[in-house]
């Protein structure tokens, strides 16, 4: 069984065929799927398809390359979504350098991290990071900001370095999606070899990322066994084993119970 940790079936390019990609997702072997929202309309709507499917949960939360016109309404009305018991998660959340270069811009990005860190300390709920190019102003909130019910590092693209720095903090675990299957990727493949298996998630992202030999094409869940086949080779262990134990790690961190 396989849990994809982080997809957008909220996405517009998924979100009209969702029930057939979550069945061509069941058949490949997936048997739950959270679903990221990222701003006002996909937190919204991760929790409308968590309740219209039993597999899936939801994720709320504002991106931080959309938090620029958002209004206090705005924020309050994702947030009241947390009542719901299919929302497991606040996220996405984080920082993004890699678009955003304006100094003033990069300090709201950092205030609405730390508050909605707070928001989920106070729900006792784990946080999904989005983290690129940022990663010593990243570091340090979660240093002084402690997510104190879980994190997740959401499709890591550090270094192996900064992971070993980043599981330091209890209860945070490194997510790996379709960038560790690509041929050139020689980072994501030696943070899969050395991140320890109890704290390692898989995900798609989708519809983003899509896995090789998939590349150009729209990424759906379906695909998340090729980021499972590829990391077991790393690790040179049976798939099955390393997706037992990260299926165990996902039920964890989201406090979801297996009905199986």
């Amino acid at each position: 069984m396989i849990f994809d940790t982080h997809c957008h079936l909220n996405h517009d390019d998924l979100y009209n065929d969702r029930k057939e990609i979550i069945d061509n997702a069941k058949k490949a072997g997936v048997s739950k799927f959270l679903v990221v929202g990222y701003d006002k309309g996909t937190s919204i709507r991760a929790v409308e398809i968590a309740n219209e499917f039993d597999c899936c949960y939801a994720a709320i939360g504002f991106h931080p390359t959309e938090i620029f016109d958002i209004t206090d309404e705005d924020y309050d009305d994702v947030m009241k979504l947390v009542d719901n018991p299919k929302v497991v998660a606040i996220g996405e959340i984080g920082l993004d350098y890699h678009w955003i270069k304006d100094p003033i811009q990069r300090e709201l990005q950092k205030e609405y991290f730390i508050k909605q860190i707070e928001f989920a300390n106070e729900h006792h709920l784990p946080i999904c990071i989005h983290n690129r190019d940022s990663n010593e102003d990243c570091f340090n909130i979660l240093k002084e900001n402690r997510p104190l019910y879980g994190a997740i590092m959401h499709c890591y693209s550090g270094s192996v370095e900064m992971m070993q720095e980043l599981i330091k903090f209890d209860g945070l675990y490194i997510s790996l999606g379709g960038p560790v299957t690509f041929t050139n990727a020689k980072t994501p493949k030696a943070v899969a070899e050395e991140v320890p298996l109890d704290r390692l998630l898989i995900e798609t992202d989708s519809p983003y990322l899509t896995p090789h030999p998939h590349r150009g094409e729209k990424n759906e869940p379906k695909h998340i066994c090729l980021v499972s086949e590829e990391i077991a080779r790393l690790k040179n262990m049976s798939r099955k084993h390393l997706e037992d134990v990260i299926y165990k790690n996902s039920l964890r961190i989201f406090g979801v119970k297996d009905e199986n």
